[in-house]
């Protein structure tokens, strides 16, 4: 008996290192091990230079938590090609695009290989902003003033529909190219002018500045432009090869954002110590306002971080299709996913 139980174990035992021998390194433990320094390098690519939408990734890292998750990230500035191209192309696991600006790579015959993975904020911050009391406060009172742009067909098509919506007459609105950085000190010089801004950053400078200004949400105006802006991207093959690696990723963004929303001052200024494009450098006094005021935005009224609404994320590239934005109709669900998120 004692002999037969021997064998059966040496059998046992044989097969049990046969299968791990035979393991692919992709179906071992996807992360690495912070315990023995081992980590998974990811590499996650900014859609600008250092801002407020990015605080929580540089929370997590300067914090540890990605390393606590086995990843060493790097966080880099976007290459001439652009953020998403860097992800798509596997340069970069991560990156940031924006719902809108992800639309016409979705519908392409050869669509890149990148899917939405988070919502960075919970709802569309940007809206438009003009001098005071000019009567821009509406989107109807554009007409008959200047309205700076970047030429994007999206861009102008929601521009001309909140105009039109309010009972304006779009074709009054003189439409030149927008090549403003400052967009507080232009509204107070140009007070004809009206010009599309996050207020995270947009708004919040010209709070700081101490210059008025109107401003109205395009979420106000049209739900349907409550669409998600930023947004965190993943590269297609990373996602299907490691999962789990993109789980404790972003569980560690999520980590991060929560830390940064419950301590602004201090989260504004990690940013301002991790950014090494020296981007903020006399401009402190807003990072710290600017926190303050996003920290509100990135879960909202959401139940968690990261969240995209499967009903908002489609009506509004619905609203695309509808309008001739987009050439094809998008099935339901294509280009995001909350599967990862925590």
């Amino acid at each position: 008996m004692k002999k037969i139980v021997c064998i059966v174990l040496a059998v046992l035992m044989a097969l049990s290192l046969a299968a791990c021998a035979g393991k692919k390194p992709a179906e071992e433990a996807s992360t690495g091990d912070a315990a023995s320094g081992n980590l998974m390098k990811i590499t996650f690519c900014l859609d600008w230079t250092p801002n407020t939408n990015h605080t929580g990734l540089y929370v997590a890292k300067a914090r540890g938590l990605f390393e606590k998750a086995g990843l060493d990230v790097t966080i880099v500035q976007p290459p001439q090609a652009g953020a998403v191209q860097a992800c798509a192309s596997g340069q970069a696991q991560f990156s940031i695009d924006a719902q809108d600006t992800l639309a016409p790579a979705l519908v392409s015959d050869t669509p890149i290989g990148v899917t939405a993975v988070a919502a960075i904020l919970q709802h569309n911050t940007s809206g438009i902003m003009s001098s005071k009391g000019q009567g821009m406060d509406r989107p109807a009172g554009i007409a008959g003033k200047t309205y700076l742009t970047w030429n994007s067909p999206t861009e102008l098509a929601i521009m001309q529909h909140v105009v039109e919506t309010d009972g304006g007459d779009w074709s009054k609105v003189s439409v030149i190219p927008n090549t403003v950085t400052e967009e507080a000190q232009d509204v107070r010089q140009n007070p004809d002018h009206a010009i599309w801004v996050f207020y995270g950053w947009g708004g919040v400078n010209a709070e700081v500045s101490k210059i008025p200004v109107d401003f109205f949400f395009f979420k106000d105006i049209d739900a349907v432009f409550d669409y998600y802006t930023p947004v965190i991207i993943a590269n297609d093959a990373f996602l299907k090869e490691q999962p789990d690696a993109a789980k404790a990723f972003l569980a560690a963004a999520a980590e991060g954002y929560a830390w940064a929303a419950a301590h602004p001052e201090e989260a504004a200024q990690i940013l301002i110590d991790g950014d090494e494009t020296g981007s903020l450098v006399g401009s402190e006094d807003l990072v710290v306002a600017s926190q303050k005021w996003i920290s509100a935005q990135y879960t909202a009224d959401a139940q968690a971080w990261g969240r995209i609404d499967p009903a908002r994320w489609d009506g509004f590239y619905a609203w695309l299709f509808e309008n001739g934005l987009i050439e094809k109709e998008l099935p339901a669900g294509t280009g995001f996913t909350n599967d990862f998120l925590p």
